[in-house]
């Protein structure tokens, strides 16, 4: 089953265990889920205000709507 979910934050969440900090996903992004990969990166320089998506390359797309009733990650 395929599903929309937006996702607002560019950079991960840091989780420390036993002292040692681990970095989880938040764009959704990684090859590595749940884990960083600096995936992250590539949201940079996304328009303001619009909705985007990436391919498999990771080549950047605007949406055609923005799905102003999707729950989002905020």
């Amino acid at each position: 089953m395929a599903r929309i979910v937006k996702r607002n934050r560019d950079h991960p969440y840091e989780v420390k265990i036993g002292g040692e900090a681990q970095y989880i996903c938040a764009c959704g992004l990684s090859g590595n889920l749940p884990f960083c990969d600096s995936s992250h990166k590539l949201t940079k320089g996304e328009t303001p205000g619009k909705l985007h998506w990436y391919d498999e390359s990771g080549k950047r797309h605007e949406a055609k709507d923005a799905y102003p009733e999707i729950r989002s990650d905020e």
